[in-house]
């Protein structure tokens, strides 16, 4: 680890071979391992793991987390799930808590770093209830829009949110979505598909 100039948890050591101790020495064979330091993307999950765990120790929360995936192939960074009996209070209002705990997170994990990760934190499976939520309602609103030919704007949603909402409808033969609006107060309208 001297070699590579790193701490433990900056590497990944693989062992090779254990070795043998021999009879009295004849026959011994030492150990081999490689050592490897760890990408960029790699490290952000253990330390990733300790900022979100002294962060929830800070609130004097009683949930714990865990670390999902060390590099998602999606956010180029980990994920990290958080449970608990209080967990709920961290998704805040439409999960608002939850995006700010998540931004504090990213700025700290990437203080340091020559090239940012980006580091996604889930509350009790908040994003994937929130997902099918969301999926559900634009459907409904879907069918609502092409059964009255009239347009109708959904509440003002952030980046995310609005994403899941175009993709829901985006082989909806019926209807076409569009984002309108500026900063926090954009909304996806819903109209109707014009022949």
């Amino acid at each position: 680890m001297h070699e590579l100039d790193a701490a433990r948890d900056e590497v990944e050591v693989e062992v090779l071979s254990r070795g043998k101790t021999g009879f009295l020495g004849i026959g011994s064979e030492q150990a081999r391992i490689r050592v490897r330091k760890l990408t960029a993307q790699e490290d952000a999950g253990p330390r990733t793991m300790g900022i979100v765990s002294k962060i929830l120790e800070l609130l004097g929360s009683s949930a714990v987390c865990t670390l999902r995936n060390a590099h998602d192939p999606q956010s180029g960074g980990p994920q990290i799930d958080i449970e608990g009996d209080d967990a709920g209070l961290l998704i805040g209002r439409r999960g608002e808590t939850l995006r700010a705990l998540q931004f504090v997170v990213n700025v700290i994990v990437n203080k340091d770093r020559e090239d940012s990760v980006r580091v996604l934190l889930d509350v009790e499976e908040y994003r994937a209830r929130r997902q099918r939520a969301l999926s559900e309602l634009a459907e409904r609103v879907a069918d609502k829009v092409a059964a009255t030919g009239r347009s109708i704007t959904l509440e003002s949603m952030p980046p995310a949110e609005r994403r899941i909402i175009h993709l829901a409808l985006a082989d909806n033969p019926r209807v076409t979505t569009e984002s309108t609006g500026w900063g926090t107060d954009r909304r996806v309208s819903i109209n109707p598909k014009r022949n």
